[in-house]
């Protein structure tokens, strides 16, 4: 899975990482591979797709749809096994994109079935087809790239159920009316987003335009926080849909969900998991229900082999815990007495500031109510007396201005004064992924250029 925003340096680094030996591309990034190709020797295989851009075939590819016409009917001369490999490139919003390992029959259990989140999926081929027989109804809208884990996992687990997966007519850019119109027209069923950045414009385009959205029964979302106040809004506009919220990751697969509807109300970071547990601090052992510590989500059973030709990596993130594997992405979690699972974020971009753990996700969240902001992205930087500050990368609504002390007074009636921004820095555009994560390191950057 390639990022189509990928510049030569990170394109060279992922082709060269997973030893592609072959590559589907679009005529339009012919150009930036033909100026790769000699120092990617063992890509041998292209499949070029002709578009709008008009590009020639680059010398020794094949043109996609020539190369599927003249494919055989006959199925190819392998034999699938449980052990044959799916390989997923994190996006790496906080560091280098790293190749997850999976048998295919783990990630097919634990992302790919289309049944419950963290629930194993048919056991044989048979009762695969039979479920599948009963599945033509659903009709996935997988509005995220598919360079994404959570639209691969969607599409994948509509198929498995026998169902249909739709997708925008103009994939490189989040047009409102291009989904929505999509949803309408085909009477999509089910519809996946990526959090707030996904949320946004298209609640915004629900208020310039009607449409007819009869059939769309589940909102999902997976990848980035869902603020509590954008699934107030879905459900507003959309009362007779289930907005669910799924959590997992590329080193997990999903893990759980948490439904709400209208009347309910909507939380955010708390979910129901299978095969997944809190670990503590030091990974010696499990949380009890109810303890007051903070420790590390883990899942076990259906988890990846690795990271590719990254041993040391592998070891801190699969971790063997009293003689049983377990994935452990990174992720700060507590565990309620009634066993659900509330996540706090990411360890990686936690913030320590005066010995107090900030987790960014949580005063996004908040900054996103601000009447004039449209995003928010909150960084750590270096700070002499508390270690590290909090910082507030804002990008505003059209014509819409603040002033630092206005967004500390907003945040001050929802968070711990030691949890509010010491700076704000606003952007013209916040700069995300295509998939719709926050770009962290783009972020801090633009906090320490504004210090400096």
């Amino acid at each position: 899975n390639v990022n189509y925003r990928y510049v030569e340096e990170e394109l060279l680094y992922l082709l060269t990482d997973s030893d592609a030996s072959g590559l589907v591309y679009q005529a339009r990034y012919a150009p930036i591979l033909a100026a790769l190709r000699p120092k990617l020797p063992k890509l041998k295989l292209l499949l070029q797709l002709a578009d709008e851009s008009g590009n020639p075939l680059l010398p020794g590819a094949l043109d996609y749809e020539t190369a599927l016409a003249s494919a055989p009917a006959t199925h190819p001369p392998v034999t699938p096994s449980p052990d044959d490999l799916y390989i997923l490139y994190t996006g790496g919003t906080t560091g280098m994109p790293k190749g997850v390992l999976w048998r295919q029959e783990n990630i097919f259990h634990g992302a790919m079935a289309g049944g419950v989140p963290g629930e194993n999926g048919p056991e044989t081929y048979e009762a695969l087809i039979e479920r599948a027989q009963h599945g033509g109804f659903m009709r996935t809208m997988a509005t995220p790239p598919l360079m994404h884990g959570a639209a691969q996992w969607v599409s994948f687990g509509s198929l498995h159920m026998g169902g249909t997966v739709l997708l925008q007519g103009k994939p490189e850019k989040l047009d409102a009316d291009d989904v929505w119109g999509l949803v309408e027209r085909e009477g999509a069923t089910t519809m996946t987003i990526v959090g707030d950045a996904f949320a946004r414009p298209l609640l915004e385009g629900l208020k310039h335009k009607a449409y007819d959205l009869s059939r769309l029964f589940v909102i999902g979302s997976g990848g980035a926080i869902l603020s509590p106040h954008y699934k107030e809004a879905i459900l507003a506009a959309i009362p007779h849909a289930t907005v669910v919220d799924g959590f997992g990751a590329s080193e997990t697969g999903a893990q759980g969900s948490r439904a709400t509807r209208v009347g309910e109300t909507a939380q955010t970071g708390s979910f129901n998991m299978q095969s997944t547990m809190v670990l503590n601090a030091d990974l010696t052992g499990q949380l009890a229900p109810g303890a007051a510590e903070t420790g590390w989500l883990a899942r076990v059973g259906h988890v990846p082999l690795g990271y590719y030709k990254d041993p040391d990596k592998t070891a801190k993130t699969f971790p063997i815990v009293g003689g049983v594997r377990y994935a452990v992405p990174g992720d700060h979690a507590q565990l309620a007495e009634d066993g659900q699972i509330v996540v706090l974020g990411r360890g990686s971009v936690c913030i320590n500031s005066g010995g107090e753990k900030i987790y960014p996700e949580e005063v996004e969240q908040v900054l996103r109510k601000h009447p004039q902001v449209d995003d928010a992205v909150v960084v750590g930087t270096p700070d002499e007396r508390f270690g590290e500050r909090v910082n507030a990368v804002l990008q505003l609504k059209p014509g819409a201005s603040v002033v630092h002390q206005e967004v500390v007074d907003f945040a001050a009636q929802y968070l711990s004064r030691y949890k509010l921004p010491k700076a704000t820095i606003v952007v013209a555009q916040m700069e995300r992924s295509p998939s719709g994560k926050p770009d962290y390191r783009w972020a801090k950057a633009r906090a320490l250029e504004a210090r400096s």
